[in-house]
């Protein structure tokens, strides 16, 4: 990739909600988000490196080549919902997810942990231990939090596409607001870019 020697590079490491699923690539909130970006500045670069059907073990077994081939300044970590809808043990979704952050703090890569939730249907004791996850370990490694990517629409019918599950065109910008409103303060606290405009 050619960028500048002061580029900013910003990964995101995610499954299907990440990765344009059932959408052209243009119409992605990981494409709108680079678009936004270098209206700021030129000088980021995003790398969209999700799978869909990933889980936090894929990730986890990947992990490290992506930091190695990308060497992202900030990296959006998005894993973890294919798990929860397979009924993965919660304490190996927190494991994996632990490790991958474990593993991008090392190369000197913030991280932004994107929360995720369940349908009721997998019962009140395993949605609310999956819930927990991500905040938890967004206290315990003092990384930032996206509470929920589906957060204002996540329960309308009208933002997915037929099978339910993933969201459709129309709501790629409500997704790319839920992550910016965090990522932004990022941007301030750490300084990784001058000038930038948060409004």
């Amino acid at each position: 990739m050619a960028a500048s020697t002061n580029a900013i590079t910003v990964m995101v490491f995610g499954d299907s909600l990440s990765a344009n699923y059932g959408m052209p690539t243009e119409a992605g909130w990981v494409t709108l988000l680079k678009e936004r970006l270098q209206l700021q500045s030129p000088v980021y670069q995003v790398v969209n490196t999700s799978i869909s059907g990933e889980t936090t073990l894929g990730g986890r077994n990947r992990i490290e080549q992506a930091l190695e081939t990308h060497h992202p300044d900030i990296v959006i970590l998005g894993l973890g919902a294919n798990d929860g809808l397979r009924g993965s043990s919660i304490n190996s979704i927190y494991d994996n997810l632990k490790a991958i952050i474990e593993a991008c703090q090392k190369n000197n890569a913030l991280v932004l942990l994107v929360g995720m939730q369940l349908p009721p249907n997998y019962g009140i004791a395993y949605t609310q231990k999956f819930r927990d996850i991500f905040p938890q370990l967004a206290k315990a490694y003092q990384i930032k939090l996206v509470p929920f990517l589906l957060a204002g629409f996540g329960d309308k019918r009208e933002f997915f596409q037929s099978d339910g599950i993933h969201p459709n065109i129309i709501a790629q910008e409500k997704i790319v607001d839920n992550v910016w409103e965090v990522l932004y303060t990022m941007f301030q606290a750490n300084q990784v870019a001058v000038n930038i405009n948060i409004k």
